[in-house]
């Protein structure tokens, strides 16, 4: 019998490129430049942040794996005064560290992939994994890892659908591509139910903040489909009669340790 932690690896699978456009791609799909998890002026209150928030102690800290410009992670400062960021890619934990100095708060980072590094990394009262778990295949030690590290609280935020799904037309359109429809955040509570974790969750509506701008969307929407820049202009087209979404249905996922 297939388990749901088995399910979760195989949909993931199903995601990935044809090798055969792969090798046409000017550069990788999947790549998102730092700029783009630069911090706003002002972080919004959601419910992600609210969940981790009412966990944190007064001068606590947070964990944040998968951490870009450290959104999670500064929206607990105050009352947090210390924040832990885990990131493959170097310039966004220069940023995190640059975000951490700008507010007065005090900082580690480490490079990796979670969990490879997680022996490395110190426990904090909250963990928050924010867009991360559908990247990660092998969910099981993952999360273990996320669990071991957390104090009082794990906070996950995730899309209720995979978060290529919006440019599904797109690859048939250009590609005659079917892509898949899984997993999902009910799948994501499935594994998290046979890894022995009593979750909690709570769905709501949160603004796309990636490829904003209408050129942006364009280079961006041609990148991730893998077409050259000589199509950019069928590009455009298609987003006319197809315009990508400017929100979507998310879901914050969290439990505390016992």
């Amino acid at each position: 019998m297939t388990t749901a932690v088995d399910k979760w690896r195989a949909d993931l699978a199903s995601w990935a490129v044809p090798q055969e456009i792969l090798d046409q791609a000017e550069v990788a799909p999947w790549f998102h430049p730092a700029a783009l998890f630069a911090l706003p002026d002002e972080i919004w209150s959601s419910p992600s942040h609210d969940r981790a928030r009412e966990a944190m102690p007064e001068g606590g800290t947070v964990l944040d794996i998968g951490c870009g410009g450290g959104i999670a992670a500064f929206a607990l400062t105050p009352p947090a005064k210390h924040v832990i960021g885990v990131d493959h890619q170097r310039e966004m934990l220069d940023m995190f560290e640059k975000n951490a100095t700008d507010r007065h708060v005090t900082a580690e980072i480490y490079e990796g992939f979670w969990p490879a590094v997680a022996d490395q990394v110190p426990a904090a009262d909250v963990v928050t994994v924010h867009h991360v778990v559908y990247n990660v295949g092998e969910i099981k030690p993952f999360i273990e890892a996320v669990n071991a590290h957390a104090r009082k609280r794990v906070v996950l935020e995730l899309p209720v659908v995979h978060p290529m799904t919006p440019r599904n037309a797109g690859w048939k359109y250009f590609w005659n591509l079917d892509r898949p429809t899984s997993p999902t955040i009910d799948d994501f509570l499935k594994v998290l139910a046979e890894l022995g974790i009593d979750a909690k969750s709570e769905r709501f509506t949160g603004k796309i903040l990636l490829d904003e701008g209408e050129d942006d969307r364009v280079e961006y929407t041609r990148m991730r489909l893998c077409l050259p820049q000589e199509r950019r202009a069928e590009v455009e087209e298609f987003l006319k009669d197809n315009p990508p979404p400017t929100s979507r249905e998310l879901a914050v996922v969290w439990w505390d340790k016992v």
